[in-house]
């Protein structure tokens, strides 16, 4: 049927021609065009919506993309399934490619105490019962800048962040101390991190003393056993362009602080139950006596 149309602009011939030479009628002919006619009006209306919803998160994934935009569709009289925004978008080459990349900000080979992993088999039921930090790089022009991140292991909300240009302390312990003004969390915290040597350090580990917060630290020195620190890092190059090359510190301080408020507030966690990390630390907290 979508060779008729082809046929007709490369040889001049009527309709009932070459419908006759594809063994097709002319009305079937015509209701075919109907229904392109209407499916591109469709996608375009798709399309559209995609892109609007992009302006915030620009690699947003076709899962929760359908997840948020199901509601406009209702609203829209759209018949799009996900298997249909999943067509759409491929035939219009926006689906979106994930990019992996490393780089090493981790040196556990120092003379610093190193703790057990006290969450390797606990169960988090509520918010504040363990943060997790890291430290990821972000290229900037003259070179990298690190930023700390410290999030709530139950909501994966980013509880504090700090963007320095250097590997040193200051900028944990600055993330730190912005989660705890923050989230104010009751006593019993676990604080869970690689063995690096800045959450070893005396300032740190004293910081933590102080506020009665429990230490917990990677055993293996593996990824998986910080994984959900890891897996944040990610989603903010993945899909906030923190994985670009910046202007300056400062740039790429604004860039991470847009990033940090937008997925706090709108990004979509499958493992929250399509649900955000701001929904789930505020509703959850709620119930906390």
């Amino acid at each position: 049927m979508k060779a008729a149309p082809r046929a007709m602009k490369s040889i001049q011939a009527s309709i009932s021609e070459i419908c006759s030479c594809f063994g097709l009628t002319r009305d079937a002919y015509y209701k075919f065009l109907k229904r392109r006619k209407r499916r591109d009006a469709v996608a375009l209306k798709v399309v559209n919506l995609v892109r609007q919803e992009r302006k915030d998160q620009p690699r947003m994934g076709t899962r929760k993309l359908y997840k948020t935009l199901h509601p406009l569709f209702e609203r829209e009289g759209l018949k799009v399934g996900r298997d249909k925004l999943f067509e759409v978008l491929r035939e219009q080459e926006m689906l979106i490619r994930r990019k992996r990349a490393s780089c090493k900000t981790t040196n556990s080979y120092h003379r610093f105490h190193k703790y057990n992993n006290l969450v390797k088999d606990m169960v988090v039921t509520a918010p504040n019962q363990v943060w997790v930090s890291d430290i990821t790089y972000i290229r900037t022009i003259s070179g990298f800048c690190y930023l700390a991140l410290v999030t709530d292991m139950y909501s994966r909300k980013i509880v504090g962040y700090d963007i320095s240009d250097s590997l040193e302390l200051a900028g944990c312990l600055r993330a730190l101390k912005r989660a705890l003004r923050t989230a104010r969390p009751a006593a019993g915290l676990v604080h869970h991190s690689d063995r690096g040597i800045q959450y070893c350090s005396y300032q740190y580990v004293s910081e933590l003393d102080k506020r009665k917060i429990r230490i917990s630290m990677t055993e293996e020195n593996h990824c998986y056993e910080n994984a959900i620190a890891e897996r944040v890092n990610g989603i903010l190059k993945d899909e906030f362009y923190l994985d670009q090359c910046f202007f300056s510190t400062h740039h790429a301080c604004i860039a991470a602080q847009n990033a940090i408020e937008i997925y706090n507030s709108k990004r979509l966690h499958l493992s929250l139950g399509y649900k955000t990390p701001n929904m789930v630390f505020k509703n959850a907290s709620q119930f906390i006596v």
